[in-house]
């Protein structure tokens, strides 16, 4: 087995997990030189970039979790909870309904275009809105919705949709908005990893390749951890433009190459 696919796998998806440029659609179009891998397969690599999130914050989650005598903790991790749940609830339920992602390059490349559009817009708007860093419940709702729809669509980017959703809603500083887009993402991806894998251990397991699985774990969770350490440091001083035109480029380039007959 060629355990060095796995490798590229996993940091392709550690580098843009949290990066607002769609780490879902970014594997799809690797895996289409690639090869296919399973739900469990991909789920379980966004997870070690969860770990990655989990370990750079592991100080701001322990002081929520054992806040209880303050009242902003209380309501900082309720607020978390109640976007899990708007994510958890309508994630079964499109779950339910089949939905399957699309495994052609068209729409992925469309989102990636679209997405990057929007986030210079919605950028611009989120500009003009007074600087606050409070996460109200009109925020966290919205972003469990942004979860579900960049779910359904790869290539939109979940942290670019859950993120500048909260900027817009009224949590327009840039670092708290992020914090709380990535603090929320932690529970929902351990959630759909740990479903997955139940599923998997259930069927027997025997068609996963749980030794590539894991070296793609363990390289996505190293590649995420220098990409949100180096994100939250950008973000400081610099607006998502950079993110917004690379997702512009490349998905322009997907679109144009296959109507001049490079084959992608």
């Amino acid at each position: 087995m060629n355990y060095l696919t796995d490798v590229a796998l996993g940091v392709v998806e550690g580098v843009t997990e949290f990066l607002p440029i769609s780490s879902t659609g970014h594997l799809l179009l690797a895996e289409h030189w690639a090869g296919a891998r399973s739900d469990t397969y991909n789920i379980v690599i966004q997870a070690g970039a969860i770990l990655a999130v989990t370990l750079i914050y592991w100080r701001r989650i322990v002081a929520l979790l054992t806040g209880w005598n303050d009242e902003g903790s209380r309501d900082y991790l309720f607020k978390i909870a109640v976007a899990f749940a708007v994510t958890a609830v309508l994630g079964l339920v499109v779950k339910k309904l089949g939905f399957e992602l699309p495994t052609t390059i068209a729409p992925v490349a469309w989102a990636l275009v679209i997405g990057g559009v929007w986030m210079i817009v919605a950028e611009r708007f989120a500009a003009r809105l007074p600087e606050s860093s409070v996460i109200t419940m009109k925020v966290a709702v919205a972003v469990g919705l942004a979860q579900i729809v960049a779910g359904i669509f790869p290539g939109t980017s979940r942290s670019a949709t859950t993120i500048f959703v909260a900027m817009l809603l009224g949590a327009s500083n840039r670092a708290a908005a992020t914090e709380f887009a990535f603090l929320v993402g932690i529970p929902t991806m351990y959630a759909a990893s740990g479903y997955e894998l139940l599923k998997q251990v259930g069927q027997g397991g025997a068609s996963e390749d749980w030794i590539g699985l894991g070296v793609a774990f363990v390289t996505s969770t190293i590649t995420a951890f220098i990409a949100v350490k180096w994100l939250l440091g950008y973000i400081q001083s610099h607006r998502f433009t950079v993110f917004a035109i690379y997702r512009i480029i490349f998905g322009g380039a997907l679109l144009v190459l296959p109507a001049v007959g490079v084959a992608l």
